[in-house]
């Protein structure tokens, strides 16, 4: 595994994007472009709270430096307005009105900084009969019918964490938007509002499968397509440990390398007959019941069948390929994904651990030259 280390600064470098803090896909959009180089400022209130963990471990906070403004105090909002004075970007996750009622809404950040890209991350988005409904990621990828495609037919969606809403459909899009609206601000001189809202991601991730959907390729039910887990040859099966193996050998020669490493040949005509799917996959269950999940992953070592184990958590950075590129990184004791995508000419970098609440006013209030962020006695 790499150790972190601080040079290059990534593609951003020079950008200066202000976070209003929250939690879930607000600051982890942050993070991404705090890993890409910007200079990430995350406006904490006192005494507030983020994950129920301690704030020295979240690393969705790395490479950010964080001031305390509390935004109710008289003289909050001004606080936050000398900072997107000198901002590129302004990320903030509250439902809809009340960065308005704060005093810090796009109308009075952009009276300061016509440029500003103002970037809104929300569940349900900034207009809609939900708008101002409280929410999670469940409930959003739910409505979108994201959840419903998830899992056995036979028993509830499960939850696939809060990866597919949070991250994929709110965070990811976040950043496109705010980073496509940079560029539009750099051109013309004018920045504008990016309303992205989760429902919105999550159902744009799911385009290919409205698409099968409309031609008759794709089930409107769990657990009867293709890579939905009805096919028997793209799923995981069990081994003989309790452990388990992906399988995902969709083309014809991925498929019959898969059966032939299996030590199911015969068995290769059932590929595309359907009512012989549910026979092939108690063949192929049965298999891997025999051996181990390492021994299996043994068997397929250096194949084109495209089996793999599934690896815990904790597993995942020993594994030798990841290890080989560098996927996870360590910072400061704590193991954790390196960031991503990788340039040539801009590498990036995990620079400095998560940002705690409050430490960086001082270096913050010099560098963006906002002397009103420091205490009375401080600013002398």
């Amino acid at each position: 595994m790499a150790e972190a280390r601080t040079p290059g600064h990534g593609p951003l470098s020079g950008v200066r994007v202000v976070e209003l803090a929250g939690i879930g896909p607000g600051p982890f959009a942050a993070m991404l472009l705090a890993d890409l180089g910007a200079d990430v400022v995350r406006v904490d209130r006192p005494g507030g709270q983020g994950l129920a963990i301690d704030p020295a471990y979240d690393v969705t906070n790395r490479n950010k430096r964080s001031v305390l403004v509390d935004l109710k105090a008289p003289d909050g909002p001004e606080r936050v307005l000398d900072l997107a004075e000198r901002a590129d970007v302004l990320v903030e996750g509250y439902r809809p009105g009340v960065a308005e009622r704060l005093g810090v809404g796009p109308e009075a950040c952009h009276a300061r900084n016509p440029r500003l890209v103002y970037g809104r991350m929300t569940g349900w988005g900034q207009e809609g009969p939900l708008a101002h409904r409280a929410g999670h990621d469940i409930a959003y990828i739910a409505l979108t019918g994201t959840l419903g495609m998830i899992g056995r037919p036979d028993e509830p969606p499960p939850p696939p964490a809060n990866l597919v809403g949070d991250y994929a459909g709110g965070s990811l899009y976040l950043v496109v938007g705010v980073l496509a609206a940079l560029h539009h601000a750099r051109v013309t001189g004018t920045g504008q509002v990016v309303d992205a809202a989760i429902v919105d991601g999550a159902s744009h991730l799911a385009a290919m499968i409205h698409g099968m959907l409309a031609a008759g390729g794709w089930q409107d039910r769990r657990a009867a397509n293709l890579l939905d887990g009805g096919c028997p040859y793209y799923g995981t099966y069990e081994t003989a440990d309790g452990r388990y193996m992906a399988v995902g050998a969709l083309e014809q020669r991925f498929y019959d390398e898969f059966l032939g490493l299996l030590g199911l040949p015969d068995h290769a005509p059932a590929r595309q007959d359907i009512a012989r799917w549910g026979e092939l996959r108690a063949r192929v269950a049965e298999r891997f019941r025999t051996r181990t999940r390492d021994e299996w992953t043994a068997v397929f070592e250096g194949s084109d069948a495209c089996v793999a184990p599934v690896l815990t958590l904790g597993e995942a950075p020993r594994h030798p390929h990841l290890a080989a590129r560098g996927t996870f990184t360590d910072h400061g004791g704590i193991t954790q994904p390196a960031p991503a995508p990788r340039f040539s000419a801009t590498p990036t970098a995990v620079r400095t651990g998560p940002a705690l609440p409050g430490a960086d006013t001082r270096d913050v209030a010099r560098d963006w030259d906002v002397p009103g962020l420091l205490p009375p006695a401080d600013s002398q």
